[in-house]
């Protein structure tokens, strides 16, 4: 690659960074620019542009480059369930955007939700709600 192809990555990832930050894969800018990883390792954090990764349509963003290196050996051992959207909307059959501060682990899997109201609700039965998310989740309709 040149550096012609290189300055135009760079400047089309910076300008991504420039955009709103949103709780789901909005605008090409996965979990609102947040490192997945951080969050499992129970260390959330805001990822640097400079730690990207780009993987299934989105780029991600890490706070270290070990964290992105970890992604990229496997990234569906980090990426949020139901894509970053709320875990107790999708137990409920609709999508609602996930916040990347309203999260929970559970087996080692990343849940965000909607809100703290969302994830007490969640936390009621959660072994049903997970099972309830996956099972709705492939009728649910994007928007």
């Amino acid at each position: 690659m040149n550096k012609r192809h290189l300055a135009a990555i760079a400047i089309a990832i910076g300008s991504l960074g420039a955009l709103p930050a949103s709780a789901a894969n909005t605008l090409g800018i996965a979990f609102a620019g947040n490192d997945p990883v951080a969050h499992i390792q129970g260390e959330p954090a805001q990822g640097q542009a400079k730690f990207y990764h780009l993987w299934n349509g989105t780029v991600w963003y890490f706070s270290t480059e070990e964290n992105r290196d970890a992604f990229k050996a496997e990234p569906t051992a980090y990426t949020p369930q139901f894509d970053a959207y709320c875990a107790w909307a999708a137990s409920q059959g609709y999508k609602r955007p996930g916040d990347p501060n309203v999260t929970q682990i559970v087996d080692g899997k990343l849940y965000t939700f909607v809100h703290e109201g969302a994830r007490k609700k969640w936390q009621e039965d959660i072994a049903q709600h997970i099972a309830d998310g996956e099972s709705n989740w492939v009728d649910i309709e994007p928007f």
